[in-house]
């Protein structure tokens, strides 16, 4: 190209890189030339030169099926974070893995540097994947956390208070044996919502033993709430830890010839799509997920341009959305 526009290799590559100054006789000649041999750049080649992919990957650490069919929760992350890269030239990668062989795979992946950072999500337990990445030197940001896990730069919703919204709401429309069912305890928003659920439940004097488990899933939802009948038959309301899961509950309800909300009242978490969609629509705890992308977004663009963070850990506040399930 540079033999074809008679300049030099130096000149040639500054016009196609937009650096450094060229006369405008020079860049006229390479763009001729550029368009007269079909030039196109190399993304790979430029990679090795820069130490640069210019592509984020977004990490969900759950099936395929919550993350296509049943959870919205990840769709509006994902949405959030897109437009947080908006017009930096960054290309956002959706990395799934599931199954333990999967997950070796992508941290191999991630760790090889075949991205410029990671944004995890859905992480639990004792995962290892943040301190394999830490280790690489890869930036990383964190929404939500395993139980017990501080990540470096995170954003986050305060589920404690967001439960507390929602069974100071029931206790105001007189409910007074009032059930959850948890998400997953190896999660900080589970462990923080069920935290929030006893809290505002020992500060009116009510009892604290109405508890299932589930794993934020409609099937998880169903089955406490089963469990929950089986042993409280006499519940008046009842908090689950995401939409998704009351989705499950409600149905239980009704097959019980529960009705909702004279005999049970329901307050989901997520304020998502799903909440519009039951019958009756359920009342929920909102927060802002795509607001959350965006802040994952801006720190993870911080980290790469190697700018200060003063606020590594980004706690946003949740509020509360009344529908007709209460």
């Amino acid at each position: 190209m540079a033999a074809r526009a008679g300049v030099g290799r130096g000149t040639a590559s500054r016009v196609v890189n937009a650096t450094g100054n060229v006369s405008q006789k020079s860049r006229r000649a390479v763009l001729r030339a550029v368009a007269e041999l079909g030039y196109v750049p190399n993304p790979a080649a430029r990679a090795l030169v820069r130490r640069r992919t210019d592509t984020l990957a977004f990490v969900v650490a759950v099936s395929q099926e919550r993350v296509f069919w049943e959870e919205p929760y990840f769709s509006a992350i994902v949405r959030g974070v897109h437009t947080g890269i908006s017009g930096t030239g960054l290309q956002l990668l959706l990395a799934i893995a599931h199954s333990p062989q999967e997950h070796a795979q992508l941290t191999s992946y991630l760790t090889a540097r075949h991205v410029d950072g990671a944004l995890l999500s859905s992480l639990r337990g004792d995962d290892p994947m943040p301190r394999h990445l830490h280790e690489a030197g890869l930036p990383t940001v964190m929404v939500g956390a395993p139980t017990g896990f501080q990540p470096e730069y995170g954003v986050d919703l305060d589920n404690h208070q967001g439960a507390r919204l929602a069974v100071h709401h029931l206790t105001s429309r007189g409910r007074r044996r009032i059930a959850t069912i948890t998400g997953p305890l190896d999660t900080r928003a589970g462990t923080d919502r069920l935290e929030g659920w006893r809290t505002a439940l020992t500060d009116t004097g009510l009892r604290t033993d109405l508890t299932a488990h589930g794993d934020f899933t409609a099937a998880s939802g169903a089955h406490a709430m089963r469990e929950l009948l089986t042993r409280a038959p006499e519940l008046d309301a009842v908090f689950t830890a995401s939409d998704s899961m009351a989705v499950g509950a409600l149905r239980v309800l009704k097959e019980s010839g529960r009705r909702i909300p004279h005999d049970v009242a329901v307050v989901g978490f997520d304020d998502s799509p799903l909440a519009t969609d039951t019958d009756p629509p359920l009342t929920s705890i909102h927060q802002p997920l795509e607001n959350m992308g965006h802040h994952m977004a801006h720190l993870m663009i911080a980290q790469l341009r190697q700018e200060p963070i003063t606020q590594p850990h980004i706690t946003l506040q949740p509020h509360l959305v009344t529908r007709h399930s209460t």
